[in-house]
């Protein structure tokens, strides 16, 4: 925590309003549930419950998740959604048996998610939705049983690879990011949009009022600005085969063919 920044305060939870919170699931699961009770820090307490299987910490206004977190190995469930967790414990990564991992809408950035989640190989729904993160780590990409990741309302330019070739996963959220678009993708969209501008019907600007002659000149503008566009492409290097030392006049020969 930042020198002179407080700590909120928040609500202490003893362990017998803790036991009190404990809830079955439908399919017989213990879930204690301790969302919206105002906690600021994660009462140690909560060890004497460490063999629940889901635990509900969301919106709370917590900063910061305790090291011992990984002594809850029977979780399936985490949800830590909607608090002020600026950084993730390394230590997370020991719950093997988790399947659900909710951080969304906290104040995480690159430097708070740790390489030691792609530990987790039975996650199957990540979020991190509603962060600060501009970056994720490639390592994400190990989680082989990811069915689901959320990563909207963040800073991301780009998205790792592994996690767009993952087996499993069946929808990613990365909505709202300033994601740029690949060189396939930009060619695509200007060849699209320089069709469309072509297929207009040519008319005599006299039969045209003048609101439609200023949308005509501005379409025109448009389409010289995209035939203009030069789309930056990796050039591939030149192989000249069949020749151990080619030299300067067979180069060019093989260029031209």
């Amino acid at each position: 925590m930042a020198k002179g920044k407080k700590a909120p305060k928040g609500k202490k939870i003893t362990l017998k309003a803790a036991k009190n919170s404990i809830r079955i699931t439908f399919d017989g699961r213990r879930r204690l549930d301790l969302s919206k009770m105002g906690i600021a820090v994660i009462p140690k307490c909560l060890l004497k419950l460490c063999d629940v299987e889901e635990l509900d910490l969301s919106r709370n206004i917590i900063q910061k998740v305790p090291n011992w977190i990984q002594r809850f190995r029977n979780l399936r469930l985490l949800d830590l959604h909607s608090n002020q967790i600026e950084k993730l414990p390394e230590s997370l990564g020991q719950l093997q048996n988790l399947l659900h991992l909710n951080v969304s809408n906290n104040k995480l950035t690159a430097k708070g998610v740790p390489m030691e989640l792609c530990q987790l190989k039975n996650l199957r729904h990540l979020n991190f939705g509603l962060n600060d993160i501009d970056v994720l780590p490639t390592a994400i990409g190990a989680l082989k049983e990811l069915k689901e990741v959320g990563l909207f309302d963040n800073h991301l330019t780009t998205v790792p690879p592994g996690i767009l070739k993952l087996p499993k996963l069946k929808k990613l959220n990365t909505k709202r990011n300033p994601i740029l678009p690949t060189n396939e993708e930009l060619e695509a969209e200007q060849q699209e949009a320089i069709q469309r501008f072509e297929n207009l019907y040519l008319v005599r600007e006299k039969n045209l009022c003048s609101l439609c002659v200023a949308e005509c000149q501005a379409e025109k503008s448009k389409l010289n600005k995209l035939k203009n566009i030069a789309i930056p492409m990796v050039k591939k290097p030149l192989f000249f085969t069949n020749m151990l030392t080619p030299n300067s006049i067979a180069k060019e020969i093989q260029v031209k063919d």
